[in-house]
């Protein structure tokens, strides 16, 4: 009996020696979570990841995609609606909104930062849809300056950056062509909107135009809403990391898109204009817009898909040589197909610059204040576009 005892004490002596080293062996193996890890690399895909691309289009699209649309509205505004407005005070209303997509970047990407993305994209829904309604109620120019201009662009600008900045967050070896991606939702929105004005405006009128739009952005909102979700915990009100704003590369690179972007939308804003002063008729004239967006879709998204196996800045540096070049061109080209020539291959090789700009800078600093740096670019960047407008 004491026997079969003692025996009894060891093999229950040995089982919990043998508990007690699987439990140390497994906290040894456990894998952190991204909360106590945050430098955990993005999964590049799964379906959180894909899903929130999807959003991300969808915002881009009804954001972007919806401003770079403009000209339709000024030609409107200018023939019909606000005739004793002169074409620059009219145009002043399209370069608020284009502006302010970028110019509070500084202040969004920070408070993407922090953890309020969630409540920035409410936000920018609540204060979008009803800009978009009020602007189908708008009669006089102070009243457009108000909704289309001043509410529109904050409401855009406010979500645009902390957009870009939340597929950071998921996407790191193929991170260049998921920029590209959403990218080609602003592109489609610049050939889709200024088609369906030119359609909807003689049998629905400027009131039921807009207010279908504005159906249209609001449902794409809300698929946004439902479908991006930041990856990373909130950072909190942990200092920001000031070393990667200062070091050369970020300085330079943030320099270059700077100087990138005074020149890159110059010609895209006039090419109505001179299309109709070498004679291309009206009808022809207006659809030039669409096309050099949807050239410019093939180039964004094979920019993309390029930016993955030789970098994102190589990529834009063979984009934008050709794109200075056929800049130059333009103003030579008199005939009809030169024309559409020229700037059919201005969209395309204008892509890779449009849709990467932001793709290197989640790499030059902590993953942390990836919102913080791309706000920084993009409210320089629109410093570049505002003086465009003015010079």
């Amino acid at each position: 009996m004491s026997h079969s005892s003692s025996q009894l004490d060891i093999d229950l002596a040995e089982r919990k020696g043998s508990l007690e080293e699987g439990a140390k062996s497994a906290e040894v193996v456990a894998v952190p979570t991204l909360e106590q890890d945050p430098s955990i690399p993005p999964p590049d895909g799964g379906s959180r990841a894909w899903l929130s691309l999807f959003g991300g289009v969808c915002l881009s699209f009804s954001t972007f995609g919806y401003i770079i649309a403009w000209g339709s509205f000024q030609a409107y505004y200018e023939t019909v609606l606000l005739t004793s407005s002169s074409s620059s005070a009219i145009a002043w209303i399209g370069s608020l909104q284009y502006s302010l997509l970028f110019l509070p970047g500084l202040i969004t990407g920070r408070v993407f930062d922090l953890g309020y993305f969630r409540q920035s994209l409410a936000a920018s829904t609540v204060l979008y849809t009803l800009a978009n309604f009020l602007t189908a109620e708008c009669k006089k120019y102070w009243q457009f300056l108000l909704c289309q201009g001043l509410a529109f662009g904050i409401a855009g600008g406010w979500i645009y950056i902390p957009c870009v900045a939340c597929i950071s967050h998921w996407f790191v070896a193929k991170r260049p062509m998921a920029f590209g991606i959403i990218s080609l939702g602003a592109s489609l929105g610049g050939i889709v909107y200024p088609i369906m004005f030119r359609s909807l405006l003689p049998t629905l009128g400027f009131q039921w135009t807009v207010r279908t739009f504005s159906f249209m952005n609001f449902a794409l909102f809300m698929i946004a809403n439902f479908t991006m979700r930041p990856r990373l915990p909130p950072k909190g009100k942990a200092a920001v990391d000031f070393r990667s704003f200062v070091s050369p590369g970020f300085a330079i690179y943030v320099l270059s898109t700077f100087v990138g972007f005074l020149g890159m939308y110059t010609a895209l804003t006039f090419v109505t204009l001179s299309a109709e002063s070498i004679g291309i008729r009206n009808s022809l004239a207006f659809y030039l817009v669409a096309i050099v967006n949807a050239t410019s879709a093939i180039g964004r998204v094979g920019g993309g898909v390029l930016a993955v196996r030789y970098g994102p800045i190589n990529v834009m540096v063979l984009g934008t040589i050709p794109t200075a070049l056929f800049t130059y061109l333009w103003p030579y080209m008199t005939t009809q197909a030169s024309f559409i020539a020229v700037v059919s291959l201005y969209g395309l090789f204008s892509g890779p610059f449009i849709g990467l700009f932001a793709a290197p800078v989640p790499q030059m600093g902590a993953i942390q204040d990836t919102g913080l740096r791309t706000g920084t670019q993009m409210t320089i960047m629109a410093l570049g576009a505002s003086l465009t407008v003015i010079l």
